[in-house]
């Protein structure tokens, strides 16, 4: 048996019951290899320039993804971290940095940034991560991720529109940077399509790709 299979990830974990399980694995004495992931590298710079300023909040998620621990899933009712490796910070602050840098790179804004320009901004980008995750099938896995997103105009708190995004990327195997690679590709999925809806609630498409 491939020493890359999962299968010997799981000795030694303890599945999540709580928060408690999670506060205990994240109090773990061994090192952990941190991954980032990054914004997409392309999306498509803008011809023109919004005067618009866009506060983007960290997403909400499930206590079993509020954690710079990498999910990863051998059945749909069981939850483990991986042993190895864990994100380079808790995965609301990480995404939250990934859409404010895909938001900032297109040129579309005049302004984007984790709090309101001033008192009260134009737009918020609220969202909600549901899934996140490994799932584990003998010696490959898919990369599950689910987001739901709203715009909120921020002089009356109206949500102006609604809309879930998902990915779903196959890997071959389940080595750890292999996962690690494939939550990239699915964030890099989401991203993109998460730019070009937003910009689009505030008036503005991106040219093709």
């Amino acid at each position: 048996m491939k020493n890359a299979r999962l299968a010997f990830v799981f000795v030694g974990l303890m599945a999540l019951t709580g928060c408690g399980a999670v506060s205990a694995l994240n109090k773990a004495a061994t090192p952990l290899d941190a991954y980032e992931l990054r914004a997409p590298v392309d999306i498509p710079q803008s011809s023109r320039n919004l005067d618009r300023a866009l506060s983007i909040e960290p997403p909400t998620t499930s206590g079993a993804l509020d954690t710079d621990r990498i999910l990863v899933k051998p059945n749909p009712v069981q939850s483990l971290y991986l042993p190895d490796g864990r994100w380079a910070s808790e995965l609301p602050a990480m995404w939250q940095t990934m859409a404010l840098r895909a938001f900032e790179d297109t040129g579309a804004l005049a302004y984007v940034g984790r709090r309101p320009l001033g008192s009260v901004g134009d737009f918020a980008l609220i969202s909600e991560i549901t899934d996140f995750q490994a799932e584990l099938d003998d010696d490959s896995a898919l990369i599950r991720l689910r987001l739901t997103a709203r715009m909120v105009r921020e002089s009356d708190a109206r949500v102006m529109a609604r809309r879930v995004f998902s990915a779903s990327v196959p890997v071959e195997d389940t080595e750890t940077l292999s996962l690690v690679n494939g939550f990239n590709a699915a964030s890099d999925q989401v991203l993109a399509q998460m730019v070009r809806w937003g910009l689009q609630q505030m008036g503005l498409r991106l040219p093709a790709s």
